[in-house]
């Protein structure tokens, strides 16, 4: 059996916190710390090989670039629950030009449209339909 193509999620940040230009210096990081149990879910779901879209909450409000997971999502050893998952990522490229909310809110079909475009809670989300496909977010 051929594993499974590879996903694309979107995880988000506050630049002032750990902007992208930060995990590029770091070469990679534990994204951890997640909280929302629903983000959890979809975190578990991470497999390595996996693209990742770094989007920039707060002010910036931009997809502004684009990540790897390293490897599989994995139990958070600093969790004493056993419940949460932690994935690392490594940095991939950054974006030539950031995607704005305002663009994909502009180039989106409503009917398509990612999470991100529908909400604003933290946590990583699966994209589906065009927004997965690489141009989508590089044009």
């Amino acid at each position: 059996m051929a594993p499974p193509a590879p996903r694309t999620w979107l995880v988000k940040e506050e630049p002032e916190s750990y902007p992208y230009e930060q995990l590029v210096r770091d070469g990679k990081t534990s994204w951890a710390g997640v909280k929302n149990p629903l983000a959890q879910k979809h975190l578990r779901g991470i497999r390595r090989g996996d693209r990742i879209l770094y989007y920039h909450t707060g002010k910036v409000k931009a997809i502004v670039g684009v990540a790897k997971a390293a490897g599989d999502a994995y139990p958070d050893p600093a969790d004493k629950t056993g419940t949460a998952h932690v994935v690392d990522i490594v940095p991939d490229h950054p974006l030539p030009h950031p995607v704005t909310l305002a663009e994909l809110l502009e180039r989106e079909d409503p009917r398509r449209r990612c999470r991100v475009v529908d909400t604003e809670r933290d946590g990583r989300d699966p994209l589906r339909g065009d927004a997965e496909q690489p141009d989508d977010v590089t044009a």
